[in-house]
């Protein structure tokens, strides 16, 4: 029998404010993978030129153009949650966020820009060592139940943004508010984790970059949209 994953459990209260590491700004960080050892010693309340985590996950509040932080060996996906639109400056491109839960992905070592309308916008924020990790990220309603495949070289998030729900897998499941955030890591054989609930998330998966499986390892199951999903 596979052994379940470990749930962690972020509550939405316990996200602190980091400012950006170029000064324009600031973000909620929900959640920031332990950093390797030889990096320890980084300030935590500052973005590191060099990133000092795995992996990150946080919600910026963005009421002016900006350019955003370098961060070199890093990639980034930017989804709006809040706002009409936002218009990124990639280059001598314009590239517009025109719609809730539309999404751009970029290096972070591209000279990047928000341009934002007046009244400002909410994104959501992942980042990921391209060294270490492959990720996929999904917005999915949340009606009954979800479950997607887990295994030892894979770790699930999942962002509740509306709602209530209980994620876990096997017997190890806990409560989910809006705004809180479980991470799935660990299984430490092939199995499965779930979700049950009403509302909508934000579901990533990040794969370690070694693991000898394919790059779609992570990709949705079948023609459903939604990752892995079983019946």
């Amino acid at each position: 029998m596979a052994d379940p994953a470990t749930v962690r459990i972020i509550p939405a209260a316990t996200a602190r404010s980091v400012r950006w590491r170029n000064g324009h700004g600031w973000t909620r960080e929900l959640f920031c993978a332990p950093a390797p050892a030889p990096a320890a010693a980084a300030a935590p309340s500052v973005d590191a030129a060099a990133a000092p985590w795995p992996w990150r996950i946080s919600i910026a509040r963005i009421d002016r153009d900006a350019p955003f932080s370098a961060f070199p060996g890093v990639d980034r996906e930017l989804m709006l949650l809040r706002g009409g639109r936002l218009d990124l400056q990639v280059a001598d491109r314009r590239i517009a966020l025109a719609s809730r839960y539309a999404r751009h992905r970029f290096a972070g070592e591209r000279d990047v820009a928000a341009c934002v309308p007046a009244g400002g916008v909410e994104v959501f924020n992942l980042m990921w060592r391209r060294d270490l990790h492959r990720a996929r990220l999904w917005h999915l309603p949340l009606a009954g139940a979800l479950a997607w495949r887990a295994d030892p070289a894979t770790t699930w998030i999942v962002h509740l943004l509306a709602g209530h729900a209980r994620c876990g897998s096997g017997a190890a499941q806990a409560a989910l508010a809006a705004g809180d955030t479980a991470v799935l890591s660990d299984a430490s054989a092939s199995g499965r984790v779930s979700i049950e609930g009403e509302g909508a998330l934000l579901a990533i998966c990040l794969r370690d970059r070694l693991d000898a499986g394919p790059d779609d390892a992570c990709a949705p199951a079948g023609p459903d949209p939604r990752p892995g999903i079983r019946s």
